[in-house]
């Protein structure tokens, strides 16, 4: 209680200091908490220190969690009949709460969901039927193609260059498509998933490049057990080893021209519109793993004495945790304002969706540091989470873009803005 004339504490929910969520958004918030730390905290710690080739098995954890999450009915379908703006919401309370209780396995299920998400966006029943109930990937990094497959305009390129048309690639010959080579490593849900999401570049008769050297592309849904199709191991990594990453190798695989949901002619779009909303979840998923590192040093420091104190007692600890409190706080003010503007502006940009990737994983890798600064040695310890957290979060800046080449893509639109649209002259 306060005394008079003292100042009450603010009302502060699950994740600090939010206001003005409604019934339906508290409850959604509230069961997906409950589940976080009940369900994915514990298979979260369990997978990190397992074998990658045991931790992806049938049976394991991993495959519980995947079971249990199905359970809440989370998947695309539940954000379908909501309006933009509502959707946006919703779609952040639950990725920073999945985030909050493990990255890695919010990760593995926000990409198992981009086939069944493109297949919706495509409105082809057959598609919408092959990804129903069958764990997802989204291939679109291979060996020698990565960060460079994000540019969308030629004049990013180096001068002279030509798109990079990478390691794998996709040929139409009249009612099929022909499909060879490798992913990279880095798929998420790739050593496992049971349908992929193909963003790979395509001949379509005349070649992979158009007049000015740009690749042609295509998304393609693939169901993963077709004959020419084999795996790589599990990648053994330093960070969210709770999410299974792998080559997937394609050897002459054929499937029907309609498993096609984007070609030559709307590929550019669609795969822009593919990237800025899945861009959107990165922004989440840092806003839920900062969070988890703050509460953690929060109570630490109301647990550890020194100095003849408690650490929160010390005003320059209460000075850092405001540091990263803030920190908290912006970068769940950046992610939302991300994602409201990819679901509601008449013409999103995943260029702007990457601005919000590099800002919140940028700023979280921040916090997550000096959380684990106020344990101390102890944050160095196996014997408590804030270790695997930092290993989690250095993941991240490179995940979903590299962090640098991110802003370098927000930096080149803001600049043809102001030159095509005359942004900032006023």
């Amino acid at each position: 209680m306060s005394t008079p004339h003292e100042v009450p504490l603010p009302v502060v929910g699950i994740s600090g200091f939010d206001a003005g969520l409604s019934e339906d958004e508290l409850a959604v918030q509230q069961a997906v908490h409950r589940f976080a730390q009940d369900v994915m905290r514990p298979i979260g710690r369990e997978l990190d220190r397992m074998p990658s080739e045991e931790a992806f098995l049938p049976g394991s954890p991993f495959w519980q969690f995947h079971k249990q999450i199905q359970a809440l009915g989370l998947g695309p379908e539940a954000m379908a009949g909501l309006p933009p703006d509502q959707a946006a919401r919703m779609e952040g309370l639950v990725f920073q709460e999945l985030a909050w209780g493990d990255a890695g396995l919010a990760t593995s299920f926000g990409a198992g969901a981009m086939p069944m998400l493109m297949a919706q966006a495509s409105g082809q029943q057959e598609l919408i039927d092959l990804c129903e109930g069958r764990l997802g990937c989204w291939a679109a990094t291979q060996p020698d193609r990565g960060s460079d497959g994000l540019i969308l305009y030629k004049p990013e390129r180096y001068p002279g260059s030509k798109g990079n048309k990478g390691n794998l690639q996709a040929t139409f010959v009249g009612d099929e498509i022909i499909i060879n080579g490798q992913t990279s490593a880095w798929v998420s849900n790739g050593a496992v998933a049971q349908v992929a999401l193909l963003d790979i570049v395509a001949d379509y008769g005349t070649g992979f490049f158009d007049a000015q050297g740009s690749t042609y592309g295509c998304n393609i849904i693939v169901p993963l057990d077709l004959k020419g199709i084999s795996r790589g191991k599990p990648l053994e990594k330093l960070g969210k080893r709770a999410l299974p990453q792998g080559e997937t190798y394609f050897d002459s695989v054929r499937v029907p021209r309609r498993f096609a949901i984007a070609t030559q002619d709307d590929y550019d779009i669609k795969h822009a519109y593919a990237w800025a909303h899945a861009g959107t979840a990165m922004s989440h998923l840092a806003a839920g793993l900062s969070r988890a590192a703050f509460e953690l040093a929060l109570a630490y420091v109301h647990e550890r004495k020194q100095g003849g104190a408690m650490l929160a007692e010390h005003q320059l600890t209460q000075y850092r945790l405001g540091g990263i409190g803030m920190k908290v706080e912006a970068i769940k003010a950046m992610a939302r304002h991300v994602a409201h503007f990819t679901k509601c502006a008449p013409r999103p940009h995943p260029y702007f969706t990457a601005s919000g990737k590099a800002f919140c994983n940028s700023e979280m890798m921040t916090v997550v540091r000096e959380s684990l600064q106020l344990f101390g040695g102890m944050g160095l310890t196996r014997e408590l989470p804030i270790e695997k957290l930092l290993r989690d979060a250095q993941a991240m800046q490179i995940e979903d873009g590299e962090n640098n080449i991110l802003q370098a893509h927000y930096g080149y639109l803001l600049s043809q803005l102001h030159l095509q649209e005359g942004f900032g002259r006023h």
